[in-house]
């Protein structure tokens, strides 16, 4: 099956499911919006992917792309009934895509837990609390209707969604790998938040936390991944 993956920085991907979406037997193909590639027909689409970005979702002025990507997020998710998996910025998108609303929120940036809100099968089998990475400092405020909120913390209330049988998203990264943390600190709107949140030399405290945790996100990324593809009626394939 073909998985088309909408990215906002050419490092954000999907990185850890990458081989899970490989050993299924499917490809995918990204699209780099922040760099001008134009939205392709969602003919021969099975599944659509959201990527996270340092952009803010209701920042339309300075990125005019996502007027249109708001939209075809809809037409995918509701016209077409597509699987959709969106993470971070993608999880923001979707919710703005459906009619909710985002807003600035408290920063969080770390490795943080979330809490389960409500039984899913999205989530079924994920330990809960659940360690992950957090990087953002917009949020969900109003989910759209029809939404059933799945997860939370302390400082943002909406941090997993689903919509119907097809579509979840997580406002957390699921998607960590060993070399994360540096690539996305690179990016100087992710750096500045780092610094801000975490001070000088949070960059090398946050990678070694981030290691320290990452047998445990890639179980989770993985549980989640088969959980999903079971819902949506994706082949999952063996894990390797």
């Amino acid at each position: 099956m073909h998985f088309l993956v909408l990215q906002h920085e050419r490092i954000e991907h999907p990185a850890a499911f990458r081989p899970m979406i490989t050993q299924a037997g499917h490809h995918w193909t990204p699209v780099h919006l922040n760099e001008g590639e134009s939205l392709p027909s969602l003919d021969g689409v099975d599944a659509l992917w959201v990527m996270g970005g340092p952009m803010d979702v209701w920042q339309e002025d300075q990125h005019p792309w996502l007027r249109d990507e708001k939209a075809f997020i809809r037409q995918a998710v509701v016209d077409r009934a597509l699987p959709f998996f969106g993470l971070c910025l993608g999880h923001q998108l979707l919710a703005e895509a459906l009619g909710g609303s985002c807003g600035k929120g408290t920063a969080e940036v770390g490795v943080m837990e979330v809490t389960q809100t409500a039984p899913s099968p999205f989530t079924d089998g994920v330990p809960d609390p659940l360690p992950v990475l957090q990087w953002h400092g917009a949020e969900v405020t109003t989910p759209p209707e029809g939404a059933q909120v799945l997860a939370s913390s302390p400082a943002c209330a909406v941090q997993a969604m689903s919509w119907g049988d097809k579509a979840f998203s997580t406002q957390f990264h699921l998607e960590v790998e060993p070399e994360t943390v540096a690539l996305w600190a690179a990016i100087p709107e992710y750096a500045d938040a780092l610094e801000a949140t975490l001070g000088t030399g949070a960059v090398a405290r946050l990678e070694a936390e981030a290691n320290a945790h990452m047998a445990a996100f890639t179980a989770a990324a993985r549980t989640v991944f088969d959980n999903w593809c079971r819902v949506t009626g994706i082949p999952a394939g063996v894990a390797a």
